[in-house]
């Protein structure tokens, strides 16, 4: 029996083993990361989440990509069940626009780098609080599209999900199940960090 691909290009599909590789690399000594530091990177990796989607529903809207874009926000809905595929719009995305599209994305990856640098000196700390926060934005990025124009329809609607350096594509399901691994990486690995005496 073959097992076929779920993205493209081929390498993408090992995104999959990124939690449980990091899981088995930290399970020994944990990762120290209190639960004020897993929820201040949680509010912020939340708060870009949402932002991120807004920002790709104006985009569509203003390249023409967004059926009903003209309307209230209801109308969008309704109008972006029928004809909407977020796949498909790369490929209708202007030329023109593709290069802030690249700069957006790697802009994306640098925050998401960034807290995870502010959160810890450890590199382990460091590289949970990377993955928790992507995995907590990819999450709300996917809901946030989908309360506001009911996107995706359902987890098996193929999404282009980054295109640096080229672009990759996947059923929705698959970054999804990929973020809850890297959630339950980092929850499964964190032990709390020594109490430090009071002066």
């Amino acid at each position: 029996m073959v097992i076929g691909l779920v993205a493209q290009p081929w390498w993408v599909n090992l995104l999959v083993l990124v939690p449980p590789l990091a899981w088995f690399s930290w399970r020994r000594n944990g990762v120290s990361l209190t639960a004020r530091q897993l929820l201040v990177a949680g509010v912020f990796a939340a708060s870009f989440g949402f932002l991120e989607a807004v920002v790709v529903v104006y985009l569509r809207a203003a390249t023409g990509l967004l059926p009903g874009y003209q309307g209230t926000l209801s109308d969008v809905i309704r109008m972006s069940g029928q004809d909407y595929q977020q796949s498909q719009a790369i490929s209708q995305f202007p030329k023109s626009l593709l290069a802030l599209e690249f700069l957006r994305e790697a802009a994306t990856i640098l925050m998401l780098l960034t807290v995870s640098l502010l959160t810890s000196a450890k590199s382990t700390a460091r590289a949970a609080v990377f993955l928790w926060t992507f995995a907590i934005w990819d999450i709300i990025y996917y809901a946030a599209l989908w309360a506001m124009v009911r996107w995706p329809h359902s987890l098996r609607d193929p999404d282009v999900l980054f295109l640096i350096p080229v672009p990759w594509l996947s059923p929705v399901w698959f970054p999804l199940l990929v973020s809850g691994l890297a959630l339950a990486a980092v929850l499964l690995s964190r032990v709390s960090p020594p109490k430090t005496p009071k002066n």
